[in-house]
């Protein structure tokens, strides 16, 4: 199901006119009318606000494959997502601007979206926290990531899965246990050749 067949149930499902929703997302009724004939797409901030106002995760509205009525497990952010269930299930943060193909986002599970201002271009970045269970996800992710190698300027995800932790950028996947310093220096050695500062490798653990 589509994003804009989505929103035409939930709305519906609520009793809401167009003029209703567009109250409530501070944007025209043309907007609400464009979103649901697939004409347009909502901004993630916009997103947010219709995934409060209908009760739905980013999941359900982000991904065609799946239904408003479907029943899925959404496992709990922080250190428990990873030692619950899955033995391979990732998390991390990705900003959406770094991949070149935004099919990525079917291999995970969102559990928030946040606008960070650059104060630069683009002015906002969409960070998407999430949790994957693929076992072959650094692979995948590997394959999508933004790189201009002559301008060193490699767009990398961090993530961690137990207790190793992943830096990937474009065709390279770097990996650590942590608390290993001698393998973390190795990654961020790696990380600066790649045109990385000391300060963007302050990721968490």
């Amino acid at each position: 199901m589509k994003l804009s067949e989505k929103i035409i149930e939930l709305r519906k499902a609520n009793s809401m006119t167009q003029e209703e929703l567009a109250s409530i997302c501070n944007v025209s009724r043309q907007s609400i009318s464009k979103w649901e004939a697939d004409i347009a797409l909502p901004e993630t901030e916009k997103l947010l606000i219709l995934g409060e106002t209908f009760k739905v995760s980013m999941d359900i509205l982000l991904k065609d494959e799946l239904t408003l009525n479907e029943v899925k497990d959404i496992y709990t952010c922080g250190n428990n997502a990873v030692q619950e269930k899955k033995q391979e299930l990732y998390e991390g943060i990705l900003i959406k601007e770094s991949v070149v193909d935004d099919s990525i986002i079917d291999c995970l599970n969102i559990h928030k979206i946040e606008l960070w201002n650059t104060g630069g271009k683009p002015k906002y970045w969409t960070a998407l926290f999430f949790t994957s269970d693929k076992r072959n996800f650094p692979e995948l992710i590997s394959k999508v990531m933004l790189s201009d190698p002559a301008a060193k300027q490699n767009w990398f995800v961090d993530f961690k899965a137990g207790n190793n932790k992943y830096i990937v950028f474009k065709d390279r996947i770097l990996k650590y246990q942590i608390g290993n310093r001698n393998e973390k220096e190795y990654v961020c050695n790696e990380c600066r050749k790649l045109g990385v500062s000391d300060k963007q490798m302050n990721w968490p653990e």
